[in-house]
């Protein structure tokens, strides 16, 4: 089976930062990948928003917060088995119920280069999913406790520049429309697959320093975030295949289920559970499941979609 293109420059950099060569990518450069990376994924989801509107949308939407909100609430007993504290456990949990942008964005270009086909709107649930599992982490970490500033972890939250650039892409595309957006393909529709490559290069890099970690803890979060993302991409293809979506489509919500934010829950937990250390769910999240997922997790994700959807791989 042909790898996409772009995997090989997650294992570039990966390589690349394991033998502690000098390739990071300019601060700026790096925030500009970002911003157009989560703006075009905004974007078309806005768009195809617009088209696909309808009661069945509000329903699939539903549900699929309603998983956002179950999955951390099963990883955190899961993790304090593993012996970690009540603040690492939740806000781990917290990072592993909300989602990889860069994951999404991965899978949504594996499928489109085999042409199997997918609901084009689901750019919805990357938004949707990102807010409910930190919500959650932070009530797991904090409910014994009080004085937690929920005015500035709020804003944190829906004003973050993940969350606003997603929310943003998906109302300007839903007001706008395809036609009005036309011009404007060339920088954020013609050239994505391109930033996406220089991005994952630079997270290549990022997850190489992420491991250490890894080795301090033991064989506990290793197997945590190798498995965890088999068990909830699991759970994220039934649901799809329930809801009504395509093979591939499940498929994708496999991938948001089975992946683990590295921008907006880092955030958040940084001012809700300061206690918390942030190298180990980083280097869980970061270090294994995102190259997990890229090299092994995408393809499993999609035959198990296809198998149980009656689609042919």
């Amino acid at each position: 089976m042909a790898v996409d293109p772009v995997v090989y420059f997650f294992a570039f950099g990966l390589i690349a930062g394991l033998m502690r060569a000098d390739l990071r990518l300019p601060g700026p450069i790096y925030d500009a990948l970002s911003f157009l990376l989560l703006l075009s994924i905004g974007l078309k989801g806005g768009v195809e928003l617009a088209r696909h509107g309808s009661v069945d949308l509000l329903l699939q939407s539903a549900s699929v917060i309603a998983m956002g909100i179950a999955l951390p609430l099963i990883a955190f007993p899961l993790l304090r088995l593993g012996r970690l504290g009540r603040a690492d456990a939740a806000s781990m949990a917290a990072h592993y119920g909300s989602v990889s942008v860069g994951t999404f964005a991965v899978a949504i270009s594996w499928l489109a280069s085999r042409d199997i086909p997918h609901e084009p709107y689901l750019a919805l649930f990357v938004v949707l999913l990102e807010v409910p599992a930190i919500v959650i982490g932070i009530l797991l970490a904090r409910s014994n406790r009080a004085g937690l500033d929920w005015r500035e972890l709020g804003r944190e939250l829906f004003l973050g520049r993940s969350v606003l650039l997603l929310a943003g892409g998906l109302v300007i595309g839903a007001a706008a429309g395809a036609e009005a957006l036309a011009p404007l393909e060339p920088v954020f529709v013609d050239a994505f697959k391109g930033v996406l490559a220089l991005f994952l290069l630079e997270m290549g890099l990022i997850a190489a320093t992420r491991l250490g970690p890894l080795r301090e803890h033991g064989l506990f979060l290793i197997a945590f975030a190798i498995l965890w993302p088999l068990f909830a991409g699991c759970i994220g293809t039934l649901l799809g295949l329930a809801l009504g979506l395509s093979p591939g489509g499940a498929a994708i919500l496999a991938v948001l289920a089975a992946s683990a934010s590295y921008i907006a829950a880092p955030a958040a937990m940084r001012i809700a559970v300061p206690e918390a250390n942030p190298s180990l769910s980083l280097a869980a999240s970061l270090g294994l499941t995102f190259p997990f997922n890229m090299l092994f997790g995408i393809p499993i994700f999609v035959a198990l979609a296809q198998f149980l959807g009656g689609a042919s791989p």
